[in-house]
Order: C-alpha cells, then structure tokens, then sequence
C-alpha cells in the first residue's frame, strides 16, 4: 500500500480488505466478542493503547499475540510482577568487558507491539515507566531520550483489582489507553469451540500487515471526514459525562479528541472516508468509561462507568 494519505476509493478498500484479514486471522486463535479484533485494529490505526481486563484465563494474552501474529513487526512481551523494577522495562546501561565503556541494553519496550501481562500487579512507580513511552513513542534512560519504534502499541493486561496482589494503576496511566476492553467469560458454545479447537497447539497466524503499511493507515485516519454535527455530538457526550450527579471526574478534552479519533481509525476499516454517529456510539464505551472518576457514594452503590456511559448514550441525541 502506497505511503500516501489521500482517501481513494482504492486506498479504502485496501484499508476495508487488510483489516477482515486481520480479524478473521485473529479469530483463528482467540474465541470471544467477535468485535473485539477490530477493536485493537482501531487502537492501532489510531495510534492508541489497549487495556484489556478480565478474570485469569479468559484468553487475554492469547489474544495479544495473536493480534501481534497478524502484524510482520516485532514484539515484546513484559511480565508485571511485584519486584519488577522500571529499568526492567526502559533498559539499562551496562559495561562491556571488551572495551570497558558502557551499552544501553535495550529493555522490552523497544518494540513495535509490547504486551505488559498483568500491568496492575507491579506498584504504581514501574506501572508508570510506560506513560512516557505510551505518550511520547519515546523513553528516557539515564539522561538519555531514545525514540521507540513505529509504529508502536502497548495491549496490557489487568486482572480485577479484587483480586490478591493486584494494584490499582494510576488515573493518569489508565487515561493514556485508548481503549478499555473487557473480556468476560465465553458463552457455553464458545467454551465448547474452545475444548474441540485448542486441544492442540494454537495455529500458525499468517502476517497481513507491514510497519510501512500501519504508518500510512495511522496517516489515512487524520484525513477521514467529520461533520460539523458529528464533532458537537462528541462534544455534548463528554461534556454530559462531567455533569452527571455520579461523577467526581468526567471526561477530559483528551477524552473527546481519543473518541473523534478512535471513530475515525473505525470509519477507515469499514472503507468510508466520513464520519458517523454510530462510529461515535459504537466507541463511546470503550473510550470514556475508564476515564471517568466516580463519587464515593456512586461506588457504594454499585455504579460503574460503563453504566453511567450507556445512560448518556440513551439520553444525548445526534441533532
């Protein structure tokens, strides 16, 4: 694919035809919401992180690889653990015998795809060893800034917060990911898919897509239409997050230009160079309930984000 942005109906369709490829691949090796291989297409088109959540063993790290399979990239993967240092996850400088002068050793980050296994169960300080690579595409060692490959996505997974020896990360990190996606447990037909496919070892993912090839699509996303009805609706959505009784912390203006440009990379997969409402809806959820900050009295009584977001969703219409 041409490392050109302009939105032709060919380059849109070559868009529209690698983005199946990618999900029917990924659908090869993870059972589960059949939306959810587009949904770290649209964090990856769109520059963006992902943030998957999920009791152990419901295919959450299977499912970042295989999505990592699909793109010919490098990638990384870093076990989060309670004595896991930031210099674990950056890198280091470290003297070399031959010559007696100091070498960075790269750490895991430097990587076009890096999975950080159950990010919350390391301390809030090497959680937030990521924020500047998950925001800058760069990493700071010693001094030294060194830039990060691109394209670059970091998929991190998250055990309940219920659950022994996890951490709660930071507001700031979580608000540096994209897109929140829950993975609940398989329906009773999926689970018996599971037990008659992967009695075996996992299938061969083929590569659909090149770094050259990401970048231009990350380019093509920029360009995709959005009405000026279309951008008051994101507008209107996120503000009501802010006055809604429930909610201490609504959403922030990097909120609402993560969902204009998170709907826009979905647009792109569909093959059409505008914008619609229902790109916005289909994304709202991901997008704004894990950035929103509850009262203490909207906890106690079992209100979510989630739960606060499809309210809003039901209630501010498209003019």
């Amino acid at each position: 694919m041409s490392a050109s942005y302009e939105l032709t109906p060919e380059r849109l369709a070559q868009v529209a035809e690698r983005s199946a490829r990618v999900a029917q691949e990924v659908s090869r090796a993870f059972v589960g919401p059949a939306d959810v291989p587009r949904l770290l297409l649209t964090a990856l088109y769109a520059r963006g992180h992902v943030l998957l959540e999920g009791v152990p063993g419901v295919a959450k790290t299977t499912l970042a690889k295989a999505f990592a399979s699909t793109l010919r990239s490098s990638f990384k993967r870093i076990q989060f653990t309670p004595d896991l240092l930031p210099s674990d996850i950056t890198g280091t400088y470290v003297l070399s015998p031959a010559d007696g002068t100091f070498r960075l050793r790269e750490g895991p980050i430097f990587a076009n795809v890096v999975l950080g296994d159950e990010i919350n169960r390391a301390p809030a300080k090497t959680q937030s060893a990521l924020l500047e690579a998950m925001q800058e595409t760069q990493a700071t060692i010693d001094g030294e800034t060194r830039a990060l490959p691109k394209p670059f996505l970091v998929i991190a997974t998250q055990n309940p917060v219920e659950q022994a020896g996890t951490y709660p990360l930071p507001e700031a990190q979580i608000d540096r990911f994209l897109l929140r996606l829950v993975i609940g447990y398989p329906t009773a037909e999926q689970e018996r898919d599971i037990l008659e496919r992967f009695g075996r070892a996992l299938p061969t993912l083929n590569s659909v897509l090149e770094p050259e090839t990401v970048l231009a699509i990350q380019a093509m996303v920029s360009e995709v239409h959005a009405e000026g009805s279309v951008l008051d609706y994101v507008v209107r959505l996120c503000g009501a997050t802010r006055a809604h009784p429930h909610v201490l912390l609504g959403a922030s203006p990097r909120a609402s230009l993560s969902l204009l440009q998170a709907a826009k990379a979905l647009a792109l997969q569909a093959g059409r160079g505008h914008l619609l409402p229902d790109d916005v809806k289909r994304l709202a959820l991901p997008v704004l309930a894990h950035r929103i900050v509850l009262t203490q009295d909207a906890q106690m009584e079992g209100v979510t984000g989630e739960s606060v977001v499809r309210s809003l969703l039901e209630k501010v219409s498209v003019r």
